[in-house]
């Protein structure tokens, strides 16, 4: 068999495979999260998000919504420092991020099993 003739049919399984792979991986919609700092984030974006009465009467202040809370949730940074300390059956978590006036603001979630608890916004 010529050279030719073997490269035409790799190319073609090649091609074949190719569209095999796009076809099976085109359909998952799947992200990615191997670092510790996405995977926390992750877990607190997909259980419920819970108030403490100190939560709430910071989010009725002008200064911070709850909009700025889920944006740090997806763009913020995890304080491992300062996180992961045992609170009421759950793990603290603190979580540095910005409003949309782009000042920084800190942000605490009790990380239960089955919820997520805000315990405190404050200015950072």
């Amino acid at each position: 068999m010529k050279f030719t003739q073997r490269l035409a049919y790799y190319l073609f399984g090649f091609l074949i495979g190719g569209l095999f792979l796009v076809f099976v991986f085109g359909q998952k919609k799947t992200t990615f999260c191997y670092l510790p700092n996405c995977r926390v984030l992750q877990d607190l974006r997909t259980k419920p998000l819970m108030l403490s009465a100190s939560a709430e009467q910071e989010l009725k202040e002008d200064w911070v919504n709850i909009d700025d809370v889920r944006n740090c949730l997806t763009y913020g940074k995890v304080d491992f420092e300062n996180s992961k300390k045992d609170f009421q059956n759950g793990k603290i978590y603190v979580i540095k991020g910005k409003n949309t006036k782009n000042e920084p603001i800190i942000v605490e979630m009790i990380n239960y099993d089955d919820k997520v608890v805000l315990k405190d916004v404050r200015k950072g």
